[in-house]
């Protein structure tokens, strides 16, 4: 067997999983073929030898591609939307039967929401929570970080849970366990911080973070993360972070660290200190008053 011929082969492998993900990326299957048709026409044209992971390699390509795609959907604004949703449409596509699977699958009420996504919140959302792609594969193609790729999927989860703000009881719960929180930190009251953090607590910070100073990239532990936060905080302020309360310190009024807290039983399991500017760009900050 010829090098072409294997490497045909393989691709012919991989093709339904790539139908799929093309498919639940652009909503079409004939957008999705095309998409798929262009990850072979690229793959033929690379040097195979230095792909190591081929269905990884191929599922990126298709999502660049994919994303393209969409971009430029966007930019004809005056295409409606049964033009490339087949849920949507009444037209002849090159497949039926596999579109009518797919579009069962992912469901119509899915297919209407992704619509009202951007294309690099689509793509994030599909790819992670659809097919368990990690963020810092995602991040490349969409040119973010690991943690804008992870904001954006965030945003779009929400959408297609349609469920924009989390319930009112688990917000305003957690709220109130962030303004104690704050209030024991700033008040280096270390015993009220033990009081809400969980005993295996786990605070991480990006590193734009690490690079300002005074955090560390990870610590783990009641005992050791109440101490780094104990007599400080004072700057931060209470803060939605992406419709939770969270808290943000700002510099001459431009966010510089934002606080991201995981509630689970009452308690704070897990702390993030972002500072990555794409992050910045894209995560939703609303300021609370205490």
């Amino acid at each position: 067997m010829g090098e072409h011929d294997w490497l045909a082969e393989r691709f012919e492998e991989n093709r339904e999983h790539l139908r799929m993900v093309a498919f639940r990326i652009l909503g079409s299957a004939p957008e999705a073929e095309d998409a798929v048709q262009e990850a072979w026409i690229r793959l033929s044209r690379s040097d195979a030898d230095t792909i190591d992971n081929l269905g990884g390699w191929l599922t990126t390509v298709v999502g660049r591609i994919c994303l393209d795609m969409l971009r430029t959907r966007r930019g004809r604004p005056e295409q409606a939307i049964g033009d490339h949703s087949p849920a949507l449409e009444d037209v002849a596509v090159p497949d039926p039967e596999f579109e009518a699977v797919q579009a069962d699958s992912v469901g119509l009420a899915m297919l209407v929401v992704l619509e009202t996504l951007t294309p690099a919140e689509r793509l994030a959302f599909v790819l992670h929570d659809m097919f368990a792609v990690p963020f810092e594969e995602i991040a490349p193609i969409i040119g973010k970080s690991p943690a804008a790729a992870r904001q954006l999927a965030s945003r779009a989860r929400r959408r297609v849970q349609g469920t924009p703000e989390p319930p009112d009881a688990d917000a305003n719960r957690q709220k109130e366990i962030v303004t104690a929180f704050l209030a024991a930190s700033r008040g280096g009251d270390f015993e009220a911080l033990l009081e809400i953090l969980d005993p295996d607590v786990m605070l991480r910070s990006d590193e734009a973070v690490v690079a300002l100073g005074g955090a560390p990239e990870l610590a783990r532990g009641a005992a050791v993360v109440a101490g780094q936060f104990s007599g400080r905080a004072q700057a931060a302020r209470l803060t939605l972070v992406d419709g939770l309360a969270g808290a943000v310190w700002s510099l001459r009024g431009e966010p510089k660290v934002v606080f991201s807290f995981t509630v689970t039983d009452g308690r704070i399991s897990a702390i993030e200190l972002l500072g990555n500017a794409d992050f910045l760009e894209t995560v939703e900050l609303v300021p609370l008053e205490t």
